[in-house]
């Protein structure tokens, strides 16, 4: 039986705290889809599009990851493509009180979905994607923080 996890979230960019969590469920699943969120409540500065394109592209050299979009409860999603486990990053103790909640929320929904929560490698704690859309809209170099692919449409997207 195929373990099959989902990694859902705005990625709004895709950072390299992102990525190092993708790279750390890839070694403990044999599928992981890596999904956009759309929520309509937000206004990104990536469209949905751009975002998957941006993923598509960054996340290229994992075979076993596939990239899709997803409006709605995550489990839902989940289910839909055989997910066995919700993958959540957990950059510090800040952020373990929201997760929290909804990983016992998703239990409440599906107890069949298991969250999984990875730590990025600890130079990526301090990292989050309003962060560096704020740094890039200044003109700041984030290129150690994000892949090439999207410090390019950073940089359109400011100019």
């Amino acid at each position: 039986m195929k373990r099959i996890a989902i990694y859902p979230g705005t990625f709004d960019p895709v950072t390299n705290g992102h990525i190092d969590i993708v790279r750390r469920a890839v070694e403990l699943f044999d599928e992981l889809w890596v999904t956009v969120a759309i929520n309509p409540t937000k206004e990104p500065m990536f469209t949905t599009e751009q975002r998957v394109r941006l993923l598509e592209e960054s996340l290229r050299s994992y075979p076993t990851v596939k990239i899709d979009k997803f409006s709605g409860l995550i489990v839902d999603h989940a289910r839909e493509v055989g997910a066995k486990a919700i993958i959540r990053g957990l950059r510090a103790v800040s952020d373990f009180e929201y997760e929290f909640q909804m990983a016992l929320m998703n239990r409440k929904l599906a107890d069949e979905i298991t969250t999984v929560f990875l730590m990025p490698n600890e130079k990526y704690t301090y990292l989050n994607s309003s962060l560096i859309r704020g740094l890039a809209r200044f003109g700041a170099d984030v290129n150690e923080f994000v892949p090439a692919c999207v410090m390019d449409a950073l940089k359109k997207s400011v100019n």
